[in-house]
């Protein structure tokens, strides 16, 4: 419903107000209305004379406005308290301004969001009447606001920066969508602290500004995460002081990267890297083909190191260490996942150096895959220092063995088809965090391989919720609060099937979808074609 600011209903106010007038003379003449006795100017006029009584002045109508709706916006606010009123709409008395306490903390929300509505932005100045205002304050959740329409203003709060953005988003959203925003109280936050996008920038090569164009969308949208798989057996895109000979021919510089991760501090974004290890190293195998793991029968899997040489772990956390500088934020991703030796029918048999490194290290009934949870651990500890929360695919926790995964890191999820993994509840039960990419949903990958179909959006707006981890059934509600979020996933494996603005334009209504979903899991109130048809207004 698109909301408009309506003027005054003249005929049934001013019959209203005559109505009332006749009454309070009723009233001050002695007479009681209901009583049976004969009021107004009738008694009046009975009492005195026969002229008729000179009629009673015409009241001024006083404006009457619909009870207010939510605002149109995506993701949808999850609580507004309906009011009267004009509701709010930029025009050429308004202005943002910001509390003088706060200015040093919400001068660039203030600046972007007067900049997107066209308004000046007042710095500290004293709000006057049209105004939108931001502030620091509340005891909210992390991320949350308080949007008030009141007074023929608009006042946007928050207990963070973030919180305070987002409403301004909200506020961005409902202006594009309708052209105002409606009277009442907004009060919002996410149902889950990790929304994110991830794109295999390794596989396929995307300009800075390619990331840029979609780290603007996904902050419209309230996500605040943005993965990036930077290596793989195709390609190495970032640049390397420590080994740059594996750096592949197309790559971003390190000053493209600091110009990425900074715009995306400046929308409450964070970059979470990824070097995968000690599978999908193709690209440094490449350049340190000494490096490359070789089986009894001189099989050499396509970007698997050999981790029972040491230099394999020398180059990876030399490679750790030269990065996590360069991405400042509070997560990293360390890969683990299909690890080549471990597809084997029978690993030790077939990788027989592996085997004895195994026992060499954990005992005698250590096996392969207590080698390569020990490889995952060492990583974990090197990157441990820097403070940042860890994750690895699902399919790199093996149970059952000598050496444990680290009870620290957190489980991407994405797949219950390869080898090794197990279900979201073992993980869940065991008490582990788990971040949701499941591939039968959130997984955009290119030329469609492996029976793997394009997302769509409807299917994810109708279908998909965080519960849902693995294929398309639900884990138990009881473990909601382990479920930190979950992130859409673009997979070049058929990098040269779609160009970078065919990628944009496919994922743009699955990732609106993944959006909604996860600031708000319940069952949406609108219909996937009303959804749809609001996202073409709000994102233009």
């Amino acid at each position: 419903m698109r909301y408009s600011i309506r003027g005054p209903r003249r005929g049934p106010a001013l019959l209203a107000a005559a109505v009332a007038l006749a009454t309070v003379t009723a009233c001050s003449n002695g007479s009681s209305p209901g009583t049976g006795a004969v009021s107004g100017p009738t008694a009046k006029a009975t009492a005195t004379s026969s002229a008729p009584a000179p009629p009673p002045p015409s009241p001024t109508p006083t404006k009457t406005y619909p009870l207010s709706t939510a605002p149109l916006t995506i993701p949808a606010v999850r609580s507004h308290q309906a009011a009267r009123g004009p509701g709010w709409k930029p025009g050429p008395d308004t202005g943002v301004v910001v509390a003088a306490k706060d200015e040093q903390a919400l001068a660039d929300e203030a600046r972007l969001i007067a900049g997107e509505l066209r308004i000046p932005y007042r710095g500290t100045a004293g709000a006057r009447p049209g105004d939108v205002s931001l502030a620091l304050g509340g005891q909210g959740a992390a991320e949350s606001y308080t949007l008030t329409v009141q007074n023929g203003g608009v006042r946007i709060t928050g207990p963070d920066q973030a919180g305070v953005f987002y409403g301004t988003r909200t506020l961005k959203q409902s202006v594009r969508s309708t052209g105002a925003i409606a009277e009442g109280v907004v009060a919002d936050a996410p149902a889950k602290p990790q929304r994110g996008l991830m794109v295999d920038i390794a596989r396929k090569y995307f300009s800075a500004g390619w990331i840029e164009g979609r780290l603007r969308e996904m902050a419209d949208l309230k996500l605040n995460q943005l993965g990036l798989h930077f290596s793989d057996d195709q390609g190495f895109r970032i640049a390397s002081d420590t080994h740059p000979e594996i750096v592949s021919a197309q790559h971003l510089s390190k000053a493209e990267v600091r110009r990425i991760v900074d715009l995306a501090a400046s929308l409450h974004i964070t970059v979470v890297p990824e070097i995968d290890s000690p599978g999908h190293l193709g690209a440094v195998i490449a350049a340190h083909p000494d490096l490359q793991l070789t089986s009894a029968t001189g099989r050499k899997p396509r970007g698997a190191v050999d981790i029972s040489n040491p230099a394999s772990a020398k180059i990876v956390d030399e490679l750790l260490r030269e990065y996590s500088g360069l991405f400042p934020g509070a997560y990293w991703h360390l890969g683990a996942d299909e690890y080549v030796a471990l597809m084997a029918k029978n690993p030790e048999a077939t990788y027989p150096q592996l085997a004895r490194a195994a026992t060499a290290k954990y005992g005698p009934s250590a096996r392969v895959q207590d080698l390569a949870t020990g490889w995952l651990n060492d990583r974990a500890a090197v990157m441990r220092p820097t403070g940042k929360a860890l994750r690895a695919w699902n399919d790199g926790f093996f149970a059952g063995g000598v050496v444990s995964p680290d009870r620290d890191l957190h489980v991407a999820y994405w797949t219950g088809k390869e080898i090794g993994a197990r279900t979201p509840t073992s993980y869940l039960s065991a008490g582990r965090k788990v971040i949701n990419y499941n591939d039968e949903y959130l997984y955009y990958v290119l030329g469609q391989p492996n029976d793997f179909a394009y997302p769509t959006g409807r299917r994810i707006y109708e279908q998909w919720t965080p519960l849902v981890i693995r294929g398309t059934t639900p884990v138990p509600a009881r473990y909601d609060p382990q479920i930190l979020g979950g992130s859409f996933a673009v997979w070049c494996d058929l990098a040269g099937s779609q160009t970078q603005a065919q990628v944009a334009d496919g994922i743009r209504m699955p990732l609106t979808a993944t959006a909604q979903k996860l600031w708000d899991a319940r069952k949406p109130t609108a219909t996937w074609d009303q959804f749809r048809a609001l996202a073409m207004k709000v994102r233009g």
